[in-house]
């Protein structure tokens, strides 16, 4: 489950870890459970065991088989921070975002706090790439607001917010030293609602702080319909990204070759 993306804020995705476990309010509706149990016990299938963490190995090198630069939204079906998944292993993740360096890798999770002293610890060079990009969901004040403090530990100036689903006013929410704010509304059966005013709130701190802000979608149960136009028009405000000129494809086969993850 890799490749190219339909997710407005990126381009692809990497799952080299599979499967999650919910911790606050904002999984509740989790459309990477809802499709990965959709294929629950259909043999062969990625998802063959359902949304049951398990690790991927073989699918670390993937990235380096993409030659043009993308951005890469990183285990879009799981959590690369869950207290399950051993420091060795993301280790190992971040190796292949070192080499891959022509793309630019987003990275998000609910567990802030791990993030944090991973990249304040054994990971503090992961914190130093210049293509990696590290984020946070945000769903409401008491939940998602100690996660943007711990995000603002994270040594690196690459850090995001995913406000989505944003289930109320944050208020005036802090965003110093965030890059980039992502919002949008719950999407698929039993979406909650989303308030316009919840959003002109957050894009007005954004505009203040002079932090981009990316509206995602408005989401409900037939998202197609309801679009991403807040007053009349998109917001697709996104960070200077990085841009490294790939290597050609006999330099690529030979770090597929080489590479140790």
């Amino acid at each position: 489950m890799a490749g190219r993306s339909s997710i407005e804020w990126t381009d692809a995705t990497w799952n080299p870890v599979r499967g999650c476990v919910k911790i606050s309010p904002g999984c509740a509706h989790c459309y990477a459970e809802r499709f990965a149990e959709r294929f629950r016990g259909v043999a062969g299938h990625p998802y063959e065991q359902g949304f049951d963490l398990r690790f991927v190995p073989g699918a670390l090198a993937e990235p380096l088989r993409w030659g043009e630069p993308r951005r890469v939204f990183v285990n879009s079906m799981s959590d690369l921070f869950l207290d399950e998944v051993p420091v060795e292993f993301i280790r190992r993740v971040v190796r292949v975002m070192e080499v891959a360096d022509w793309h630019v890798f987003q990275t998000l999770t609910k567990r802030a706090a791990r993030m944090r002293d991973l990249l304040n610890g054994p990971l503090v060079d992961a914190a130093r790439l210049p293509n990696a990009w590290w984020g946070v969901s945000v769903e409401d004040r008491r939940h998602g607001l100690p996660r943007i403090d711990a995000l603002r530990d994270v040594p690196s100036p690459n850090r995001f917010l995913s406000v989505e689903p944003l289930l109320e006013d944050l208020g005036e929410v802090d965003l110093s030293g965030v890059a980039w704010v992502v919002c949008g509304g719950e999407s698929g059966p039993g979406a909650r609602p989303l308030d316009p005013a919840w959003v002109r709130r957050l894009s007005d701190r954004c505009a203040a702080a002079g932090v981009p802000f990316f509206f995602k979608q408005w989401g409900g149960v037939h998202k197609s319909r309801t679009g991403r136009l807040l007053d009349g028009r998109t917001h697709d405000a996104v960070p200077s990204w990085r841009r490294a000129t790939p290597p050609d494809p006999a330099r690529r086969r030979e770090l597929l070759r080489t590479a140790a993850f």
